[in-house]
């Protein structure tokens, strides 16, 4: 099952985020549909679509396995179901 989601990434700018998160999504073989980053100020930002293939790595797994990622490279990673965050930030 394909599984669309809302990656966020947020912290203190530092070498390896970028790396640390696209290491983890490769090993699950989700798919980066887009994405956008930016720091301002030294804070790091990153937003990503992504494909979950659920038949490889359960959601679940891969919410887990980026947040140890995100506290490994100091930085916050929320991983949403698509439908849940348009639903959630619906005007």
């Amino acid at each position: 099952m394909q599984t669309p989601a809302v990656l966020t990434v947020l912290g203190e700018d530092r070498i390896g985020i970028v790396a640390g998160i696209t290491d983890v999504l490769a090993r699950a073989s989700a798919n980066i549909e887009d994405i956008r980053q930016t720091i301002i100020g030294g804070i790091f930002s990153m937003t990503m679509l992504v494909t979950v293939d659920e038949d490889v790595t359960p959601f679940d797994t891969l919410q887990t396995q980026l947040d140890e990622a995100g506290q490994r490279i100091g930085v916050q990673v929320t991983l949403q179901r698509e439908d849940v965050f348009r639903f959630m930030h619906r005007i």
